[in-house]
């Protein structure tokens, strides 16, 4: 079964395209990175298939839901970390997780609450006023926001961008958890190396187009990695060069 199907998606701003014709499927139990430049509409993909924007025109179903129609029904089942790290500023942190495990209608929440906490070492800030928070922190808030609920369905975009090594790790692996346990996980990263330990399939973006969809394994046969692949089809040619 798929859980995402896109079929010629296309989305503009004022006069922009920021996705033009986007076409592909994801089957469930699929970890798939999607990269690209900047402004190659990875983030706008992924607010669309997260019913946070309407596309122009086209089609998107996420978990067999349309994304134009049944924006909320796709939001109370997938988990979403956006770009940004954002919780509101006047709640703190063990609030925010609080008041989103109660939207979310989680069980034993106050024990999921305290796993998270502890998970990514936030005790000693759990009553601070996440606007006092440094970036790194409000990252894993959000991320623990994102995961609290435990969904069928992740997406993550940029993940990693503000965590220092030793949370990067953590995330890592509890993403490789989740992929082992056959979750579905749609992960926009400029992070190469931590996306090719990770994805089993990847989609990339350039100008708004999809201009590969590959596997990693597939990759490696031919003896590349996915950096070479990225800088190749986004317009570099001295990926290889030593």
């Amino acid at each position: 079964m798929q859980a995402i199907v896109v079929d010629n998606l296309t989305k503009d701003y004022d006069g922009v395209r920021a996705l033009d014709s986007v076409s592909f499927q994801v089957d469930e139990g699929t970890f798939i990175g999607c990269f690209g430049p900047n402004g190659a509409g990875k983030s706008t993909l992924l607010r669309v298939l997260t019913g946070q924007i309407l596309p122009t025109s086209g089609k998107a179903e996420v978990l067999g839901h349309d994304c134009r129609e049944e924006g909320l029904a796709i939001k109370n089942l997938v988990g979403i970390m956006p770009e940004v790290e954002s919780p509101p500023s006047y709640l703190t942190a063990s609030e925010f997780l609080y008041f989103v495990g109660k939207v979310r209608k989680v069980d034993d929440l106050n024990v999921k609450i305290e796993h998270w906490l502890e998970y990514f070492d936030l005790n000693e800030v759990k009553g601070k006023l996440c606007k006092d928070l440094s970036k790194g922190t409000r990252q894993k808030v959000m991320l623990a926001a994102s995961f609290i609920h435990e969904p069928k369905l992740l997406f993550l975009d940029e993940p990693f961008i503000n965590l220092d090594p030793l949370y990067q790790r953590k995330l890592r692996e509890y993403l490789t958890k989740l992929r082992e346990e056959g979750r579905t996980i749609f992960m926009c990263s400029h992070i190469l190396e931590m996306a090719q330990r990770l994805c089993e399939e990847v989609l990339i973006l350039n100008k708004g187009r999809i201009v590969a969809r590959e596997r990693i394994e597939d990759m490696r046969a031919r003896g590349e990695d996915l950096e070479v692949v990225f800088m190749r089809l986004v317009g570099r040619t001295d990926a290889a060069a030593p």
